[in-house]
């Protein structure tokens, strides 16, 4: 389980390809120090697991599904990530419940300046549309947000200074993807609404 609150940007070091899916390096400062092999961590919102470490460099793995849903598969040597640990029992939690499960990706529309602020905005998947209300969280590059704008498939988001310096939503250009997790409450009550005959079933 994560937060959203973005610990380190991390940069991606050596790429290469595994039986089904990518093996690669990422190097990081203040998460690097206790990373042991088994840990999860979050990538730009995805959960992956340590499989190795080496001073400020530790390697995780992408296969199958994980591929297809996230942009994990067209990460370049260079590009900066969002990193989160996994939340310890005894920390404070900052933003939302966040899995580490992306759901899709979205297209950024917009990404512009507004006086010391930003304005983010992103084009959704219609699939998503039903987990996502003005004043909502939802986790963008694992970053917990709230949707300040809806505009049929688009949503927007404000942005103070201190998120745009610290995660990679800094290099973001219009056209390009970004990983998105809906709001995992929301999934829940979608998903009991489709059964309300069971719901009400005096059966136990």
């Amino acid at each position: 389980m994560f937060t959203g609150i973005i610990e380190d940007l991390g940069s991606v070091g050596t790429i290469r390809p595994i039986d089904g899916g990518i093996r690669f390096e990422i190097s990081a400062g203040e998460v690097s120090g206790d990373l042991k092999i088994g840990d999860s961590i979050s990538v730009n919102g995805v959960c992956l697991t340590v499989v190795q470490t080496a001073g400020p460099v530790f390697t995780v793995e992408a296969v199958g599904e994980t591929l297809e849903k996230t942009t994990l598969g067209t990460l370049e040597a260079g590009a900066r990530v969002n990193l989160e640990r996994a939340m310890a029992g005894n920390g404070r939690f900052g933003g939302h419940f966040v899995q580490g499960h992306v759901n899709a990706t979205a297209s950024v529309t917009q990404w512009l300046r507004r006086g010391e602020n930003y304005y983010l905005e992103i084009e959704l998947p219609p699939v998503l549309l039903p987990y996502v209300i003005l004043e909502g969280s939802i986790a963008i590059e694992g970053i917990s947000l709230t949707v300040a704008a809806l505009n049929g498939r688009r949503a927007g988001i404000n942005i103070i200074p201190h998120t745009a310096k610290v995660t990679n939503l800094q290099y973001k250009q219009p056209g390009e993807r970004v990983n998105i997790e809906v709001d995992v409450i929301a999934k829940y009550v979608a998903n009991l609404l489709k059964y309300p005959a069971l719901l009400n079933s005096e059966e136990k």
